[in-house]
């Protein structure tokens, strides 16, 4: 029987271990914070009547870890009502509660001595078969465990957290030589299925998966930028998103983390790794040196291979060092061909290809770096894991890049590439060149079941792992499941009488913004599901679930003054969140990551939503001078209006609080932060496991077709009409005074309290639906009309952010 894990420990309140707390209590688990008791009294706590017995003394540091999780920003917890789940305690008075629970996360500071006091001290008081794990980032489980008995050994293991929690999805788990498997099942299974990580198994090796590659990669980069002489902000320009890595590249990233906490993490590698091959790569160059002697640590110093500067006006600047002369100097954005051209892929595979290959500046730093990260992974395999897919997942979970090495080198052709390191001297392992003579032509194919990999260890094929349950529409497609298809949407079969409509815009893969195509598909799926299957997800596996209508299409519409085409965008509109609302077979919506404006009515039809925990949800229209117009006013009121069926006086506040979450874009944080402000309902459910949320949304429609699932009637509402909009116009009027807002959004806020309030009406006139729905479509038509709406989209395409016109 599986080990259960219901209350976990974690020892230790500093950055990473607040973060692990609070992500335990996003998944809903009792966590006990626990640090050490101050060594003495200091002026502060005098000042504030604090002696040594007081508990506000002795749990310090842990309060400070709380207190931590309260003020993070970006935030560490969903909500901030899963707070309560965190205790606090200290080693000396709270060290017996350990008793009480199944998993102890030890997470103190990275020093070896101080480690095996703890495990020392956890062996003589943990309950047998506590699970006990280290969140080192690369201290060996052998020295750690050094005194421990055998019944320890066989509990312990390192779980390797990345920062912070809540967002990075890997978790490296790593056994030591008489771990018991069982509990490491335990333990990747609650990683992955309550904590909804990414699993990567990593050997007892310094630095593990992703930062033994990671930093190498990173060192290398540092060590090209001075050899072939570029600036710094050149080479976060080259090794950023056209490297498909993030914004923050090489050296933005450096600065996020801390130098000090960088070049602690390289030289464990130096004093650990004698043999390995690249050790010279790992020599801390002096200009970082003379960087750690100044204190120019990064972001949390103010300065590191950055910062910004405040002018006497308030303008910011951000600064790059030149490390030639040491002064900080404006960043430039480099005229790189090959950057900008890879940029404006999508195709991860083809935008490093376009970038590796191209024969200026930005090709052959990308090749240097990119071709000595790959042979260094290369020698690495078998040392640190026994598979490429390990290696890449933990890049690509634990840095972000897109592409893992191996699977960086697929994309550059493994022969090509291959023969291109062998011409610059790159030594490799010689498993590289017997895989070539065995015309193995890559690290991937795409194999009957799913995607497999080539062990070059073992000379063997075998199917890529994929945990029990994820479901994933591309091998569904594999298996030719696709039911219709257009460029902008698919309609796939999910098996058991479960269909699904999968965005894929061919314009904006990332964003999936609403258009024609969307609409067509999410019709014809509704159609098809009606009649062939019992129920139907709207849900798919890219970057963004859906950041809302086309809007660069709906300026040219505007401009051009083609009022017909937009009032029947508005129509078609309507009619699909209707039709997913009044469907005979029960629609599930399934959203994640941005689902803004019409992508937020889309999830809000479903009769039911199933939202990764990681949703960030909004009708965020009136940013761009428009209101919604998917139906989200109806929906809004719904939601506010839920139980108040009577026409009574006092629903102006519910009524209220929707206009503010309109008329001020809202936008929740998390699925959390939206059922606090009805994007969410209270029966829509939240999954942490990002790979699971299609299972789960399928499985949802299943259970409520089960049991004999009705739509639900339209209905009318009682609403405030001409009083409730003059109270509404009188708070926009104040907040105009104030200038809070521009005459522009007072006209826009004036729509949305006009939809809101059901127009000319009174409160004992019941209002139905299709007149919200019209007052919807006529107000959203008029403000498409309006120069500074018009402005507002432009700027909006242009720079990404809002204007306050």
């Amino acid at each position: 029987m599986e080990k259960k894990i219901e209350k976990v420990a974690v020892l230790g309140a500093g950055v990473m271990g607040s973060g692990i707390a609070a992500h335990l209590a996003n998944a809903g688990i009792p966590c006990l914070m626990m640090d050490i008791v101050p060594p003495e009294l200091d002026d502060a706590d005098r000042k504030a009547g604090l002696t040594e017995k007081d508990p506000r003394f002795r749990n310090k540091f842990a309060l400070k870890g709380l207190k931590g999780i309260e003020k993070s920003r970006p935030p560490h917890l969903y909500s901030k009502k899963f707070l309560p789940l965190v205790e606090v305690g200290n080693f000396d008075d709270d060290w017996e509660r350990l008793k009480e629970v199944d998993w102890v996360i030890e997470a103190v500071v990275e020093r070896l001595d101080i480690k095996k006091s703890i495990l020392e001290r956890l062996e003589k008081t943990v309950v047998p078969g506590t699970i006990v794990s280290s969140n080192t980032s690369g201290l060996s489980i052998d020295s750690m465990l050094q005194g421990r008995s055998d019944g320890f050994r066989k509990n312990f293991l390192v779980t390797h957290f990345f920062n912070p929690p809540r967002y990075m999805y890997l978790l490296e788990i790593v056994p030591g030589q008489d771990t018991d498997p069982e509990i490491k099942k335990a333990v990747e299974r609650f990683g992955t299925y309550v904590l909804g990580k990414g699993i990567v198994h990593g050997k007892d090796t310094p630095n593990f998966v992703a930062n033994r590659v990671g930093v190498f990669a990173s060192m290398s980069t540092l060590h090209a930028m001075l050899e072939m002489d570029y600036r710094i902000d050149e080479v976060d320009a080259i090794t950023g998103p056209a490297m498909g890595h993030p914004k923050s590249a090489t050296f933005g990233t450096a600065d996020l983390v801390g130098l000090d906490t960088f070049v602690h993490v390289v030289r464990t590698i130096t004093e650990n790794c004698p043999d390995d091959e690249a050790l010279d790569k790992f020599k801390v160059p002096n200009l970082v040196t003379a960087m750690l002697e100044k204190g120019a640590l990064g972001r949390k110093a103010g300065a590191g291979f950055f910062k910004m500067e405040k002018s006497p006006d308030g303008k910011k600047t951000l600064m790059v060092l030149d490390y030639k002369s040491g002064q900080y100097v404006p960043k430039e954005k480099p005229d790189i061909p090959s950057v900008k051209k890879a940029a404006k892929i999508n195709d991860p595979q083809e935008k490093v290809r376009t970038l590796v290959y191209a024969d200026d500046r930005g090709g052959k730093f990308a090749w240097r770096v990119l071709s000595e990260t790959m042979a260094y992974a290369a020698h690495r395999l078998g040392e640190i894991s026994d598979t490429v897919v390990d290696v890449d997942r933990g890049l690509k979970w634990g840095f972000n890049w897109e592409l893992g090495p191996f699977e960086t080198w697929d994309a550059l052709g493994f022969k090509k590439a291959l023969s291109k390191m062998q011409q610059d001297g790159i030594a490799l392992p010689g498993w590289a060149g017997r895989m070539a003579e065995k015309g193995v032509e890559s690290f991937y194919r795409e194999g009957a079941g799913g995607r497999e990999y080539y062990d070059p260890l073992k000379d063997k094929w075998s199917s890529e792992p994929k945990p029990e349950g994820f479901l994933l529409l591309k091998d569904l497609k594999r298996e030719k499941k696709v039911i219709e298809e257009n460029p902008g949407a698919s309609l796939v079969d999910l098996g058991d009488g479960i269909a699904c409509v999968e965005f894929h815009s061919a314009l904006q893969p990332r964003m999936n913004p609403v258009d024609d195509q969307i609409i067509e598909m999410m019709r014809k799926g509704l159609a098809v599901a009606e009649k062939d299957f019992r129920g139907l997800v709207i849900h798919h596996q890219g970057e963004q679930f859906c950041a809302g209508a086309n809007i660069a299409m709906l300026l040219q519409a505007s401009q051009d003054k083609n009022w017909k085409a937009i009032e029947q965008l508005v129509r078609d509109f309507h009619a699909m969140t209707s039709g997913m609302r009044r469907a005979r077979v029960p629609v599930v919506s399934a959203p994640f990551g941005f689902t803004f404006g019409g992508g937020a009515e889309i999830a809000m039809a479903g009769v039911r939503t199933c939202a990764l925990a990681e949703t960030y949800m909004g009708l965020v229209e009136v940013g761009v001078g428009l209101v919604p117009a998917g139906g989200g006013h109806v929906m809004m009121l719904e939601r506010f209006l839920e139980g108040i069926d009577k026409p009574i006086l006092s629903n102006l506040p519910f009524i209220q609080a929707a206009f503010e979450t309109i008329a001020m874009a809202k936008v929740a944080g998390s699925a959390e932060e939206a059922r606090g402000l009805h994007y969410l309902r209270p029966v829509d459910h939240i999954e942490l496991q990002r790979g699971m949320q299609l299972q789960t949304a399928k499985r949802m429609a299943i259970a409520m077709g089960e049991i004999g699932y009705r739509p639900a009637m339209p209905r009318t509402f009682n609403l405030p009409g001409r009083e409730g909009i003059a109270t509404l116009k009188m708070v926009l009027h104040n907040m105009k005074a104030t200038h809070w807002i521009s005459d522009h959004d007072e006209k826009v806020a004036t729509h949305v309290a006009t939809i809101l309030c059901g127009g000319d009406t009174t409160i004992n006139s019941p209002v139905a639906e299709q007149t919200i729905l019209d007052l919807e479509r006529e107000a959203f038509l008029s403000l498409c009309g309006e120069e500074k709406t018009q402005e507002r989209i432009a700027h909006m395409l242009k720079t990404g952010k809002p204007l306050r016109n």
